[in-house]
Formats: structure tokens, C-alpha cells, sequence
């Protein structure tokens, strides 16, 4: 189960939010093994002058469009896996929504199963067999 936040500067309406959030969610189960509904998402916008970058940091021509995406998730993944999964949010990105390759920076935070509560104030993964994350579409550390 990710936990994904999505940063961007003020300005954008309700639709292109929700098109990177399903853009990202959709890249993660059919890219990353994520389970369907683990779909657990943090959208912000920042005034410009709470949302600083370096516009030319590796040589990568960044504008104001820049969306920030930082997935926090359980580790296990390939970096095949993941480098597939950058591809399929850019891409999927640039189709949806227009956003230029350039203005897509990623994240990705893995984590241990056991700091996961997802309610209850309970360690859910934590007291899971491994045979269960074997088995989730093929993937550990879902």
C-alpha cells in the first residue's frame, strides 16, 4: 500500500489534480504490482513562494508547471520495477494532461512492511505471513 503526495504550485483546477492522482494510482498497479484500491493519495498546492526548485538542476529545463510526486511504499521492488514506473507516470502524464516530461520529479521512499498502520492503530503488514506478499500479483512488498 503507497502512500503518494503530489505537489504542485496554485493554479490548477479539480480535473488536472485528479488526472495526476489517477495517472499515478493507475502506473502503480499496472507498472508496480499495487494492489486495485490501495489508492491513498495527498494532493497540495504551493504559492510560489512555498514551492522552491532549481529550474536547471542536471541539466533538466524545469518551469512552474513542475509536479513533485513522492510515493512512500513497502520495499522489495526492482530498480527495473521502478525505473518502469517513472516511465509510465511521465508518459502517462504527458498524455493525460500535457505535462512536459521535464516537469515531472519523483520520489520513491521504500519502507518496511512494519511501519505501515493503516487504522486501528495496528501494524496490519507487520502480522501478515511473507506467503501473502509472495503471492500479491507476483510482487513483494506491495
Amino acid at each position: 500500500m503507497p502512500l503518494v503526495r503530489i505537489d504542485l504550485r496554485k493554479g490548477k483546477d479539480l480535473t488536472y489534480r485528479q488526472e495526476i492522482g489517477r495517472v499515478v494510482y493507475e502506473a502503480m498497479v499496472a507498472v508496480a504490482g499495487v494492489p486495485a484500491n490501495a489508492r491513498f493519495q495527498v494532493v497540495s498546492e504551493h504559492d510560489a513562494d512555498n514551492f522552491l526548485f532549481d529550474p536547471g538542476y542536471l541539466g533538466i529545463d524545469r518551469s512552474d508547471d513542475l509536479v513533485i510526486i513522492q510515493i512512500t511504499w513497502n520495499e522489495g521492488r526492482t530498480v527495473e520495477q521502478k525505473k518502469a514506473l517513472y516511465k509510465a507516470i511521465v508518459d502517462g502524464l504527458a498524455k493525460a494532461q500535457g505535462i512536459r516530461p521535464e516537469d515531472v520529479f519523483i520520489n520513491l521512499v521504500d519502507v518496511r512492511k512494519e511501519n505501515w498502520s493503516v487504522g486501528k492503530g495496528e501494524a496490519q503488514y507487520a502480522s501478515w505471513k511473507d506467503a501473502y506478499w509472495e503471492g500479491t500479483a507476483g510482487q513483494r512488498g506491495v
